[in-house]
């Protein structure tokens, strides 16, 4: 028999039960749909997190104070409690290669402006701050380089709460009270919305000496190094080192570059992607058992035309081609219509809610479609030697 009539034969085999080759092709295309739809949002999910984590750049390199350290015996975890002053972060400006310094301290404080009052998240910042993170003011300037000694009493207000203490009138020059001191106004940040459930507009920036005073903090909560594009990262680790240990005597402090931040936050979601894609292959699983099913049934429903192709002189080898054929063409015929379903599924979920992060990993289909096509291959071989040792005259004696 030739390939062009092994393939016809199958295809009529096919379509002469439709009922029940729809069924069986449904659960590939169910395995495949549920494959695409689950890593497309945790693929998705991926992107939203880096996004968010990398949006204020990766040349960026954080310092915090502490340095836990596990030592022998039951004593366990030893952790260092020595801050992180202003001196070392304007000492850090010393580093090679650097191109802002910032040190920043972060609390709650209720404001007040006239009778009316808010409670906000208080940032204490440098003069730095802006250019390092790419934050925009919207009118007026941001913070002074002042020293730490002689920090002004100014305070730059977040689009949300300039617009809830002020709204329509110009906040410029205007007194407002944060806990028991009172700051001016100097400039309104432009709207940068929420960061992993942070709201930056909701803000209010004033200098880091000044918030140490406020919280009652001896020492900065982190400082950030920002320095050159392509510059080597171990480079400015190694000079962020060697300056803090000369001014502490011993590394009572933790540098974490924000590229390592990333590579290990892509690690963890790559894990959680592979993850969801492996519970949308159990449904493939079902797929398989359909096709085995229908491939036993149709080999024992077609015992006797079996035994006439066998009696026409059909190989053993062609035997098995038929049913090799009819299996994977099923398996194929799923996977396209899983592909097709659960593409517009995740376009409609995109299109219908733009804040759900959807986004389809090709490499993830390429592999559910291959794997579909290979469980029709497996699902298909055993009914198919079984029709292949068929006996020509006692299959023809089933008649």
């Amino acid at each position: 028999m030739k390939l062009a009539d092994s393939f016809r034969f199958s295809w009529r085999a096919l379509t002469a039960h439709k009922t029940r080759t729809a069924l069986s092709a449904g659960g590939i295309a169910v395995g495949i749909a549920a494959v695409i739809l689950l890593t497309a949002i945790g693929e998705g999910i991926h992107q939203f997190v880096l996004t968010e984590f990398s949006q204020f750049g990766t040349n960026i390199i954080n310092i915090s104070p502490g340095k836990a350290r596990t030592r022998g015996g039951s004593l366990g975890a030893i952790g260092t409690t020595r801050p992180l002053t202003l001196d070392d972060v304007e000492a850090l400006r010393a580093v090679p290669n650097a191109l802002y310094i910032n040190g920043g301290v972060t609390g709650n404080s209720e404001i007040r402006v006239g009778n009316k009052s808010r409670r906000v998240i208080v940032l204490g910042e440098g003069a730095d701050f802006a250019r390092a993170f790419s934050m925009r003011l919207a009118t007026g300037s941001f913070l002074p380089a002042d020293s730490a000694a002689s920090a002004r009493a100014f305070a730059v207000l977040g689009s949300k709460a300039r617009q809830e203490l002020f709204g329509a009138e110009n906040p410029l020059g205007a007194v407002i009270q944060i806990g028991h001191n009172r700051f001016r106004v100097i400039g309104v940040m432009a709207s940068k919305g929420q960061t992993l459930g942070l709201d930056l507009d909701d803000t209010v920036y004033i200098p880091t000496a000044r918030a140490l005073e406020l919280f009652n903090r001896a020492g900065v909560m982190e400082a950030h190094v920002i320095y050159r594009p392509g510059t080597p990262v171990k480079t400015v680790v190694e000079n962020i080192k060697r300056i803090l240990l000369a001014r502490h005597g011993r590394e009572d402090f933790s540098i974490t570059p924000q590229q390592q931040m990333l590579s290990t936050l892509s690690t963890v979601l790559d894990v959680l992607t592979f993850a969801v894609a492996a519970l949308g292959g159990i449904s493939l699983l079902v797929g398989t058992v359909g096709i085995i099913t229908l491939m036993h049934i149709s080999v024992n429903e077609r015992v006797a035309e079996i035994g006439l192709l066998k009696a026409l002189g059909t190989t053993r080898a062609g035997i098995r081609t038929l049913f090799l054929i009819e299996s994977a063409g099923l398996s194929l015929l799923g996977g396209t219509v899983g592909l097709s379903v659960g593409g517009l599924i995740a376009w409609l979920l995109q299109a219908l809610f733009p804040a759900l992060p959807v986004q389809v990993p090709w490499n993830y289909v390429s592999g559910a479609l291959l794997i579909s096509m290979l469980i029709g291959l497996g699902a298909g071989v055993v009914p198919a030697w079984m029709a292949a040792k068929l006996d020509p005259v006692n299959a023809l004696r089933t008649e």
